[in-house]
């Protein structure tokens, strides 16, 4: 079991700032880069027995793209993926401002 765990583990860390960016690409004679928010977990337990398990997980969200340009580089945002993760983020925010709110009311 500690084997798999640390080539689990050796595997991950080797990703490093790969996992976030990706290869350079050329799309109708633009390049861009693109640029990910990446999330790995990994879990085992056991008894002295010998008997146990484990488990892992990730996931990976394109949040946008570098694209050259006359200018430079410039950072071009996944509206997609912006609105995926702001609309729950606006909605707990909300909610608890409400809480608050009628906390302070009494």
């Amino acid at each position: 079991m500690a084997n798999l765990i640390e080539n689990v583990a050796g595997t991950v860390s080797k990703l490093g700032v790969k996992a976030a960016y990706g290869d350079k690409v050329t799309v109708d004679g633009v390049e861009l880069v693109p640029v990910a928010v990446v999330q790995f977990g990994f879990g085992a337990g056991g008894d002295n027995d010998e008997n146990g398990g484990g488990g892992g997980g990730g996931f990976s969200v394109p949040i946008g793209a570098y694209v050259g340009g006359p200018n430079g580089l410039a950072f071009r945002p996944n509206i997609i993926a912006l609105l995926w993760v702001l609309v729950p983020l606006t909605w707990v925010g909300g909610r608890a401002l409400s809480r608050v709110i009628r906390a302070l009311k009494k």
